[in-house]
């Protein structure tokens, strides 16, 4: 007797974490499985934790090992923390990938800006429309979000209907685009959904997320009441947010000037498909320094202060076209990634300290949320009635909430689970079965490296305590040819009692070589290692830190 098929859902990304999403479903029995993936996207890189680490993306050994069956990649929408990894990944993968128009769009113009653009291709799928991927059928139903063209989808199986929420909220006003489509998603419910895969972001936040016509409205009484010039930033992909500054700017008699790349290519993508239609052209920076401090409004990048984006180099005073000073004013558009308060607070004090005033969402409505609070999760459980929800997106604190809330709100079975666990949603009672190989890569410059790799560790060590070089030339028969040269970098210059280290370093080089056993001072790589220990135990000794230690030994 044939067994039924199985339906597991697999994340390798954004389950115990915000960010880095990457959702993998499958189907079949031990002799055939499918794959569909959903979304494959990037988180940033801390300097304290990860120095030199630009990106960081889900390891995909599993999907690479099936990647045969890999059927497909599904784009809820255009977020980096969802798409920013496919440049770097998909040539593992080379699967099929489907996108409604904005996102691809989107990608396209990020490929474009590539240094070397890739040739990555992308099936545009119509919102609201339905696709075929292998044996899943995906529908696309739009939902409100701080981005165009955030869905949710619907994936249909022969094991059952399983509604992976994407990124959403419930929005009736939501300046951009249609709101949540409450009609498709209770529809569905009618007809049967066996899991809800969810958002769990603001599950640890009651009530309702304010409205983007909100934001918009503050938006316009702030602006209109400014004297001196306006900066507004926001992540570059909130066209709606763009639309509502840019609306500000209009009635407020000032002109949009967009400072930062990423800006203008979203914004550039935004007008190609539409989104922008009835707002007017934008300025470019060389138009900043002509218009007069009234008549002008900077659209910047940098709200999670980055120190290579426009508004940390405002705030330093180095951008080369963009300067602010007392009378003028910063908006902060955007809420503060957790890990970002220090780079964020840099940039604030900077801008206070040249008599910019600052004005965030501790104080006024210029900021809300794309994702939902406790009444819309409940609100979306009422609407599907899944047999089973699995809370994502988020970190354990929001899983354990959104779970909870779950259970009160009747959902018979209830599954938390963390990237790299197999969840069995049918047949059966729900569980977790098994575990698949899941971590992290990290992308530095242009490579991609494991997470255990020794680049990054020991970078870390450099950061906190310097490193010591030391070159020796010796004879063959083991006895120094010339002095030893050290090089200290990253450590003091003098010890406590005002004596040069580096003095004190050559000191230890040459005593420890010359009272190896002739045997050892002959062995170049046992010579090295004994002044190697010898330093940095004098180091230790001398400073309370063991640096990095390189020795080497030539034989002349």
């Amino acid at each position: 007797m044939a067994q039924p098929d199985e339906l597991t859902f697999i994340p390798l990304g954004g389950v115990g974490e915000i960010g880095m999403n990457l959702s993998v479903y499958g189907l079949g029995n031990r002799q055939s499985r499918s794959f569909l993936a959903i979304d494959l996207g990037v988180s940033f890189g801390d300097e304290e934790h990860l120095p030199g680490i630009d990106l960081v993306l889900p390891d995909i050994r599993f999907l690479e090992k099936e990647r045969k069956n890999l059927m497909g990649l599904v784009l809820t929408h255009a977020h980096e923390d969802h798409f920013g990894a496919i440049i770097d990944l998909w040539p593992r993968l080379k699967c099929p990938i489907y996108a409604t128009p904005f996102s691809a769009a989107l990608f396209r113009a990020k490929c474009e800006s590539e240094r070397v653009p890739p040739d990555i291709p992308v099936t545009v799928v119509a919102s609201g429309a339905r696709v075929n991927v292998g044996p899943f059928e995906v529908e696309f139903i739009p939902v409100a979000h701080s981005i165009p063209e955030s869905h949710a989808l619907a994936i249909r199986t022969s094991a059952g209907t399983v509604l992976h929420t994407g990124d959403w909220k419930i929005d009736p006003t939501p300046v951009l685009g249609p709101p949540t489509d409450a009609a498709r998603l209770a529809a569905i419910g009618d007809e049967g959904v066996l899991a809800l895969v969810g958002d769990s972001t603001n599950a640890v936040r009651e009530g309702r997320s304010p409205s983007e016509a909100d934001v918009a409205a503050s938006l316009l009484e702030i602006v209109k009441g400014a004297r001196g010039r306006v900066a507004v930033t926001t992540f570059a992909s909130n066209v709606a947010r763009m639309r509502a500054v840019a609306d500000a700017a209009r009635a407020s008699g000032r002109e949009v000037v967009v400072v930062g790349r990423a800006m203008a290519r979203v914004a550039q993508v935004a007008r190609e498909t539409g989104y922008l239609d009835g707002v007017q052209p934008f300025r470019s920076m060389d138009a900043y320094s002509h218009l007069p401090a009234d008549k002008v409004l900077a659209l910047c990048t940098g709200s999670q202060g980055e120190p290579r984006a426009a508004l940390a180099r405002i705030a330093a005073g180095d951008h080369p076209e963009v300067s602010l000073g007392k009378g003028d004013c910063v908006i902060f558009s955007s809420r503060t990634i957790p890990g970002n308060e220090r780079a964020i607070g840099a940039i604030i004090n900077g801008l206070i300290t040249q008599g910019v005033e600052v004005i965030t969402d501790r104080t006024h409505l210029v900021h809300v949320s794309g994702h939902p609070r406790r009444d819309e999760l409940r609100e979306m459980i009422g609407w599907v009635r899944p047999q089973v929800l699995v809370p994502a997106h988020g970190e354990a604190l929001h899983l354990d909430e959104h779970a909870k809330l779950a259970r009160a709100a009747g959902v018979p079975q209830v599954v938390v689970c963390r990237n790299g666990d197999v969840v069995r949603l049918a047949p059966g009672a729900a569980s977790i079965v098994g575990e698949v190989p899941n971590g992290r890569l990290y992308k530095d410059g242009l490579l991609i490296e494991e997470a255990r790799s020794r680049a990054v560790s020991e970078r870390r060590k450099l950061g906190f305590s310097g490193c010591a070089m030391v070159s020796m030339a010796i004879t063959d028969k083991g006895e120094l040819a010339d002095d030893p040269e050290v090089d200290l970098v990253g450590v003091p210059e003098k010890n406590g009692a005002a004596e040069s280290l580096a003095d004190e370093v050559f000191d230890v080089v040459v005593d420890t070589f010359e009272n190896l056993p002739r045997a050892r001072r002959r062995d170049p790589d046992a010579a090295a290692e004994s002044v190697r220990r010898a330093v940095r135990s004098a180091l230790l000794a001398q400073w309370g830190k063991k640096p990095v230690c390189v020795v080497h030994v030539l034989v002349v």
